[in-house]
């Protein structure tokens, strides 16, 4: 019989090897994105401390604020400008773009493209 494997463990294996190539440190944290189905989610992190710097999602009211839907291209731009704004704010200008296994196309990448525009170098 032929076992399927889902996915979700497909990508989470994928994370799993780029989180053994990437960290993030004090001079260059780790943006790290996630988007489930209905939402789009980032992070800076710095891992040596293992602390959260700056966080942005559909979720919060002021990226949701202008959106139609939140499960789009568009709302993954809004959350990569706010959270490119949000880190500039706090000192971040180099970061290590980590896709969290995701391929790096439509939602992620117009993430990583809003979030260079605002600011951040990756």
């Amino acid at each position: 019989m032929v076992k399927k494997i889902s996915r979700a463990k497909i990508r989470q294996k994928k994370h799993r090897r780029i989180r053994h190539r990437l960290s993030g440190t004090t001079q260059a944290p780790r943006l790290a994105v996630f988007r489930s189905n209905n939402h789009m989610y980032a992070q800076i992190i710095d891992d040596t401390v293992g602390r959260t710097l700056v966080s942005a999602s559909t979720l919060q009211e002021e990226v949701k604020a202008g959106l139609e839907h939140t499960n789009n291209v568009e709302a993954a731009a809004k959350v990569g400008e706010v959270i490119g704004k949000r880190a500039v704010e706090q000192g971040i200008k180099k970061v290590v773009f980590d896709r969290g296994g995701f391929l790096y196309h439509g939602k992620v990448k117009a993430l990583a493209d809003a979030a260079r525009e605002a600011g951040l170098e990756f």
